[in-house]
């Protein structure tokens, strides 16, 4: 049973950075691709960003491309998301997603774990 447990949520003002991590344990942290989903209240859950298990390829939505970056770091078993030049409407829980797979094929497929979120909330 693969467990993932995401950290570093919080409030900040717009314009501001946030350092999202995501601590996985119960497989091969290494074998397989990573990612991020956010769930506004009201909407969708939303692909954010996705590594591959080298972490050489990275995916992004069109809206955070430029301002999130996706790393990992095999050797602790963690994935992170980089914010920065928050906006109010990236305001989400955001989640950690663990693919099936160890490159990223469909970002919006694929993923066989999740985490149970982590709160940002971005004041205007």
């Amino acid at each position: 049973q693969v467990q993932l447990v995401e950290s570093g949520g919080g409030l900040v003002q717009a314009g501001g950075s946030l350092r999202l991590s995501c601590a996985a344990s119960g497989r091969t942290f290494s074998s397989y691709a990573m990612g991020w989903f956010r769930q506004a209240p009201g909407k969708e859950r939303e692909f954010v960003a996705a590594i591959s298990w080298s972490g050489g390829r990275t995916y992004y939505a069109d809206s955070v491309k430029g301002r999130f970056t996706i790393s990992r770091d095999n050797a602790k078993s963690t994935v992170y998301l980089q914010m920065n030049s928050l906006k109010p409407e990236d305001s989400a829980v955001y989640y950690c997603a663990a693919y099936s797979t160890s490159l990223v094929y469909d970002p919006q497929r694929g993923v066989d774990y999740w985490g149970k979120g982590t709160l940002v909330t971005i004041s205007s």
